[in-house]
This record gives C-alpha cells, sequence and structure tokens, in this order.
C-alpha cells in the first residue's frame, strides 16, 4: 500500500537538539522495511565482530558473526537476512548450540535465518561461510586488476546485497557498530570502511565506533598501498595506479574542509579513497571512511574529480543521515548531488559547478523518457521490486534540484542554515521522507507562508515528471559549445573550431548537441578530436553511443575493448541498449556480452541479464 503524506498544515514536529560533534545518539526505533526479513523492533543487533578468512582459491569466506543484542520482546527471535550463506552452526555467548532455522528462498530477499533465543542470551554467534557466487563479492584474477599481479577482492552492498557476505538484518534503518578481524593470504592488505585499522600479527583488524547500516560495511583486499594527501586524506590504489590516483585526488583536503565550511564538522575521523579495478560497477561508493572509486574517473587533469566531491558529501548526507528505506533513497542521492555541486563551486568555481548540474538535469530528462511514471517519482514505491530499480536518475538530479529550487526562493542562507541543522539534528539516524517534510514545514517553510507559497512540496515528492519551475543554471563556459556546434552543423570544418582548453563537460556538451550525423561527420570529428581514442572515459563512452547509434563502425574495435575492461554500470547500459538499438546489434551485444560477464560485478549482470534476456545457465 502507498504510503500518503499528510497535508504540510497538519504535520507535527518536535526539534530534536543539535548534538554536541562526535556525540553518537542512541538508535530510534527502527520503520518497517519491505526490503529486509529483519524485525528489529522485537530483537535487534546494536554491535556486530567479525572474524573471516578468506579463501582466494575458493572464491569465498568462512568464520564467524558476532551478534550483540537488544530484546525489545524477551520471548521473540533474532530474525536475520541471508542470501546463499551455508549457516553451519550458531552459539550463545557460553558457546551453547542455538536452534535455528532457515526460511525459504525469496528471489529478492533472501532467505530469513530464525534464531531462537533463551531467557538471557544477549549475544549469539553465526558459524557460517559465503558463496562463490555470493551477490556483493567480486573475486577478481590478477589478469582482471590494474596492475596484474595478485588477485583482489571487494564487496558491494547496496542495497540489499550485504546479506549475502555477512548474516545480519540488511536494512537501512538499522544501525550498528562494529569490529572486524580479517585473515588474508600473505602479500595481500585487506581494508575496510573502519575508522580504526591495525594489526594483530597476521590479522587485520578494524573498528567502526559510530553506528553505520549494513550497506556501508564494506571489504576490499588485494596488492594495496596509499599515499597520504593530508593529515586526515589518503589514497589507496594498487602500485601502478597509486602515483596517478594521488595526483588526481590531491583536492580531497580541499573537498572535506569545504564541505565543512558549509554543513558542519566532518564527523568520521579519516576521509580515504580506494581506487578499485576497472569491474567495479559504480562511479563511487560512499562507504564511511574509505570511499570506493571506479579507475574511470582517473582522467589526467581532474575533469572527473566531481565524482569524489559526490562521495565525500555523502559524509553528511547519507552516511550521518541516512534512508530509512530504500523508497527514501532521495534523502540520500538528492542531497548528496545537491552537496557535490556546492563543493564544487568552492572548490573550482561557479562555471565548473554550473556545467556539471546542467549535465545532471540533461541526463535526467533523457532517462525520464523512458521511464514509466511511477519510476518518476521522489518518494516511489518500490513494493514487490528490487530496490535497485529506484536508483535511477531521480532521486539523485531530481532531489538536487528540488534543494536547488528552495534555495531559489529562500535564498541560499536560510537554506544552508537550514540543512546544517537537518544534519546536527539528526547525526547518526536513519530517517524517512514524512520524518523530513515535516522538518522541512518547522525549520524553512513556516518561516515565510508567501515563499513557502512559491514551492509545491506535493507536486516535488509525491508526483510524476520534473515541475517546470525546476532551477537550471546558467554557463559561460556551454554557451562557446553551442557557438561551435552550430557552427559545425553549418559547414565549418571540425578541425578549424574554437575548441583550444575546452575540459570534459563541454566536450561532453557537445556530443550530447549531434542529433543525425553522417558516417562522413563522425569520421571527420573522430579524426579532428581522436574521440576514439580518447583516454577519458566519460567522454569516450559518450562518443562510442553515438558511434553505434549512427553504424559508424570504425570503433568496433575500441567498443569490444572497452566493454570487456570497464564494467562500471552507468556505461554499460547506454552502450548495450545502442547495439540493441542498432541493425544486427542484438547478436553483437550478445556475443560481447557472452565473454566480457564473468568480468562484470552481479549488480551490472542483474541490469544486463534482463536488458538483453540473457540467462548464464
Amino acid at each position: 500500500m502507498r504510503t500518503l503524506l499528510l497535508p504540510f498544515a497538519l504535520v507535527a514536529c518536535a526539534a530534536p537538539r543539535p548534538l554536541p560533534t562526535g556525540q553518537v545518539p542512541e538508535s530510534a526505533p527502527p520503520v518497517a522495511d519491505p526490503h529486509s526479513n529483519g524485525r528489529p523492533a522485537e530483537v535487534r543487533t546494536t554491535h556486530l565482530d567479525l572474524d573471516l578468512t578468506l579463501d582466494f582459491e575458493r572464491h569465498i569466506a568462512r568464520g564467524t558473526a558476532t551478534h550483540h543484542l537488544q530484546r525489545t520482546d524477551p520471548r521473540a527471535p533474532l530474525v536475520l537476512d541471508t542470501d546463499d550463506l551455508t549457516i553451519e552452526s550458531v552459539t550463545d555467548q557460553t558457546g551453547k548450540a542455538v536452534g535455528f532455522f532457515l526460511g525459504a528462498a525469496d528471489p529478492i530477499l533472501g532467505r530469513a535465518l530464525t534464531i531462537q533465543l533463551d531467557p538471557g542470551v544477549d549475544t549469539v554467534v553465526v558459524h557460517y561461510a559465503t558463496s562463490p557466487d555470493a551477490e556483493a563479492m567480486q573475486w577478481l584474477a590478477p589478469e582482471q586488476t590494474n596492475g596484474g599481479k595478485a588477485p583482489f577482492l571487494f564487496t558491494q552492498g547496496q542495497a540489499i546485497l550485504t546479506r549475502s557476505w555477512i548474516p545480519l538484518q540488511d536494512s537501512p534503518g538499522v544501525r550498528i557498530t562494529w569490529a572486524a578481524r580479517i585473515q588474508a593470504p600473505a602479500g595481500l592488505v585487506p581494508v575496510m570502511s573502519a575508522s580504526e585499522r591495525g594489526k594483530d600479527g597476521a590479522v587485520a583488524t578494524f573498528r567502526m565506533d559510530k553506528p553505520v547500516p549494513s550497506y556501508l560495511i564494506a571489504l576490499a583486499c588485494g596488492d594495496l598501498v596509499s599515499r597520504d594527501i593530508s593529515g586526515r586524506c589518503a589514497v589507496w590504489a594498487e602500485p601502478s595506479t597509486i602515483d596517478l590516483a594521488a595526483s588526481e585526488f590531491s583536492d580531497m583536503e580541499s573537498m572535506v574542509s569545504a564541505c565543512e565550511g558549509l554543513f558542519g564538522p566532518y564527523r568520521w575521523g579519516r576521509y580515504d579513497v580506494l581506487v578499485l579495478p576497472p569491474s567495479f560497477p559504480f562511479g563511487g561508493m560512499e562507504n564511511p571512511c574509505l570511499t570506493f572509486a571506479t579507475p574511470t574517473v582517473l582522467a589526467g587533469d581532474k575533469s572527473l574529480v566531481a565524482l569524489i566531491a559526490h562521495e565525500l558529501a555523502h559524509s553528511w548526507s547519507g552516511n550521518l543521515v541516512t534512508n530509512a528505506t530504500w523508497r527514501d533513497f532521495w534523502l540520500n542521492e538528492g542531497f548528496t548531488v545537491y552537496l557535490e555541486n556546492r563543493i564544487m563551486e568552492r572548490v573550482y568555481g561557479k562555471d565548473r559547478s554550473a556545467m556539471e548540474i546542467v549535465l545532471g538535469m540533461q541526463g535526467l530528462a533523457d532517462e525520464m523518457k523512458a521511464l514509466p511514471a511511477a519510476d518518476q517519482i521522489l518518494h516511489i514505491d518500490l513494493s514487490g521490486r528490487n530496490p535497485d530499480d529506484g536508483m535511477t536518475q531521480v532521486p539523485y538530479e531530481k532531489g538536487a534540484a528540488f534543494l536547488r529550487r528552495l534555495e531559489q526562493v529562500f535564498g541560499r542562507p536560510a537554506l544552508d542554515t537550514f540543512l546544517r541543522d537537518w544534519f546536527d539534528s539528526h547525526a547518526f539516524q536513519s530517517l524517512t521522507t514524512s520524518t523530513f517534510l515535516a522538518f522541512l514545514h518547522d525549520k524553512l517553510l513556516s518561516t515565510d507562508a508567501a515563499k513557502a507559497q512559491q514551492v509545491d512540496v506535493p507536486r516535488w515528492v509525491e508526483a510524476a515528471g520534473l515541475p517546470s519551475d525546476a532551477p537550471v543554471p546558467d554557463s559561460a563556459l556551454f554557451l562557446a559549445v553551442t557557438t561551435a556546434s552550430r557552427a559545425w552543423q553549418s559547414g565549418t570544418p571540425a578541425a578549424e573550431l574554437a575548441t583550444k582548453g575546452w575540459v570534459t563537460q563541454q566536450w561532453l556538451r557537445f556530443l550530447a548537441s549531434i542529433e543525425q550525423p553522417t558516417l562522413a561527420q563522425l569520421a571527420e570529428l573522430d579524426q579532428a578530436f581522436a574521440f576514439t581514442r580518447s583516454g577519458n572515459s566519460e567522454i569516450l563512452s559518450t562518443w562510442l553511443v553515438l558511434a553505434v547509434r549512427h553504424n559508424y563502425r570504425a570503433v568496433d574495435r575500441r567498443l569490444d575493448l572497452f566493454l570487456m575492461t570497464v564494467g562500471r554500470r552507468k556505461f554499460l547500459k547506454p552502450l548495450y541498449e545502442a547495439l540493441l538499438a542498432a541493425e544486427d546489434g542484438k547478436a553483437r551485444a550478445v556475443a560481447i556480452y557472452a565473454k566480457a560477464r564473468p568480468r562484470y560485478h552481479a549488480v551490472a549482470q542483474r541490469t544486463l541479464d534482463e536488458m538483453l534476456g540473457y540467462s548464464a545457465k
């Protein structure tokens, strides 16, 4: 059933008091989450201890997950989420065996692990092993890494994949502290999304002392080294990548300081970035203290570092204040895109920020053309669906546009004060859309009734499409692109266009302006600007889509190589879509995918299997 939002005049909200920096509140009772089997209102985990050994030959992790419990209902069992885990035994804090059973498998939710609890039991130890096919874990052979010398493992838990490598209450509404001991083969370095890292002999130890949702527990292990950027920022990567990564991300400390100046203190201690192998399915993942990032942002000129600004911004919106369920995902991502743009403006200037916003809104408009109306809603209904279905540009770009509209009407100082109050008052909590809207009414809309009338909040949050008052800034740098594009389409040779000094965002805007090119025109552009040989993944992927759509077969070898070596879903989806729409494209797409699929993460495989009608069996 769809949850209806109350009219603003009827919503009451008791404003919580801000917490001193570093202080963590007691967790609020979790809301019902349709994407979890857990029943945390009855029994919930408050702290988790992991002790795992990584087996790179068998592609499994084996060990224990120790749950420290809060028992609200003394008669209720502990119910955990699992997916394809082998549960070997369960014991209590004394080592006594505890009864348990696994429920029937659900294609989305996995299997519920129900553990019977005797009176006085407040700790249970689950002895288990992961499957070689665990969706959250990608085990890479040496040849699939940047260095090519050692195997690699990384996990990706968002949205509900953590249950495939840890038995736990896999809901963003359940926040826990955790600690881990990780045994890895000699020569491989484990890293985790932890506030503390250490060693106990040959065992790597980690601790997260602030409560986080399950999807933010992350592990990677491989041939890794680090390079300090500042006293609290460092880059991690394979040795072959570390120099480029450290140079590309040298502004990390400036970004952290910029966001602190805007929205309050950074509460996580360290901010490090780990550059993963190319199969990572996302641009980045905001794991606390250790952002996971794709190597496709290493352009050599810092033109793609908005991704780092985005993942850093999650340290406030998403990690500090989290969506309580996945239908509230826009509270994470819309806020983060808005903060990202503000960081980029402060560090790199208004024109750079404006270009990023315009490109984001252009991407949103393009995607909305193919989305059903129900998927164009910020407060999306995901009942009976995989939460990944809601991870479109809508929660990101439409959510950010909503905040920009509030800024436009109420002024930037008022919105900054409001956002800082939101983060301070709700630090380390998981919240729903209705909670946010009540806070919005109480802290901003009610301060000026005339201005509040200018923002149709229910239209923004509960209706499909993009409101006509969505603000999009002007960009002087894009005016130059428009001039060049019109000149080329009017007959000016590509080599004579005034493109000297263009940055990535301008090239993307130029390519997006090309609608019905001839093969001769595409060849001319390629000759003038070497798009097919570009080392910039954003430019290259955009060019390849354009070329495939218009049957420019000179890109075929580069396309095959790109699809075989890059696993970022943002690039894969439009490229395979373009292939499917091309003449003889279905056969080409399936042939490439059959070879490339083992190199992709399960998140990308799920999207592409469905798109291509592909079965691996």
